[in-house]
């Protein structure tokens, strides 16, 4: 994610900010601007470009500091629009949770406009649009069946419980997983949605995912049920980025996904840090640390992620240093790299055939 100051006077602050720390201005998110603007007014009004903003609803929840203009009806902006089920805030648990929810769809949000990707409501586009669900554990029970953290017909489901550190973690163990986080949750299951949006209704885009990732008109619930009694096959390693990739091609793509947008943000923050590394070791020239901005056009994944595995290096082994586990646990094979070198590459190619119509 970019590094961001304010506007006023040019002091660093985080995505989340509202009040900025040097100089006490009130500070508000313009997403199609990518910048974080100060207002040092006793009016909370924002005049930009010759329109007048504001700050979306939410922030009287402290849970949203992007800006929306005065005169739009909906008063929400373009992340927290897309909700459609939020728990009960009058209960102190659900509402920490919830903002924490809001932290991690917000830079969700974040990430797919650096990619320029369609991101429409399902209160404008019932067909196409995206929704989330927020669901406590009553909420996620309905009528004796429990709902589960997921995607469906463009609705993204995730569990309160994921916002809380132990009881995400609890499950990680569990299910004997890497690498389990909230934002993880998001990037993985809007993978689900794009997927719908890419290849539904494109037999060539289609064709090439269905010869790298597999068939995914196999029965899923069938294959699920496989993987859990059987496990990952012994070679998993070989072709997929997770054990749990190698359960259907769906989540084969929809894990692959969620590491593409890891790796995205994760050098994009380095960039804006500035980040340049030459390890004081011999025959170090392969764990040079050069960050480059990722999102720019015509650049090949390649290019990306060859940065990335130093960059990943070099943190794993300070977090290591300090007793803590990897920022990113993970070895990425020869097949995986084509797979997300294609996820890369199909995204450019969604744009285009996006623009042309």
């Amino acid at each position: 994610m970019k590094i961001f100051q304010c506007s006023h006077c040019d002091f660093p602050v985080f995505f989340e900010n509202t009040t900025c720390e040097s100089c006490g201005s009130a500070l508000g998110y313009l997403d199609f601007e990518n910048e974080i603007l100060a207002n040092n007014t006793n009016q909370l009004k924002w005049d930009i470009n010759g329109e007048s903003y504001t700050y979306c609803k939410n922030k009287n929840l402290h849970a949203c500091n992007w800006l929306v203009p005065v005169n739009d009806d909906n008063g929400f902006c373009n992340s927290c629009e897309l909700n459609r089920t939020i728990p009960d805030l009058d209960i102190p648990e659900y509402y920490e949770r919830w903002q924490i929810m809001e932290i991690a769809k917000h830079r969700l949000i974040y990430a797919l406009q650096r990619l320029q990707l369609p991101i429409v409501s399902q209160f404008e586009n019932p067909q196409s649009g995206l929704f989330f669900d927020f669901l406590s554990k009553e909420d996620a029970n309905v009528d004796g069946k429990k709902v589960m953290t997921g995607h469906a017909n463009g609705v993204i489901t995730i569990l309160l419980a994921e916002a809380d550190t132990v009881s995400r973690e609890q499950t990680r163990i569990s299910l004997n997983e890497k690498y389990r986080t909230l934002i993880g949750h998001f990037r993985h299951e809007v993978g689900h949605y794009y997927w719908d949006r890419i290849f539904r209704s494109n037999d060539v885009f289609l064709k090439e995912y269905r010869a790298l990732f597999g068939d995914e008109s196999q029965d899923y619930g069938e294959s699920l049920k496989v993987h859990y009694k059987n496990g990952a096959p012994d070679n998993w390693k070989e072709n997929f980025i997770s054990t749990y990739a190698s359960s259907h091609p769906w989540e084969d793509w929809a894990e692959t996904w969620a590491h593409y947008l890891h790796i995205l943000d994760a050098m994009e923050t380095a960039f804006y840090f500035g980040l340049e590394g030459v390890p004081n070791l011999r025959n170090s020239h392969h764990m040079r640390i050069n960050a480059i901005y990722p999102y720019k056009d015509n650049i090949s994944f390649k290019a990306i992620l060859d940065e990335t595995s130093s960059l990943f290096y070099a943190v794993n082994s300070i977090n290591r240093s300090m007793g803590i586990t990897d920022v990113y646990p993970f070895v990425i094979s020869d097949k995986v790299k084509e797979k997300l070198e294609f996820i890369h590459q199909i995204l450019q190619r969604y744009k285009e055939a996006n623009k042309e119509n």
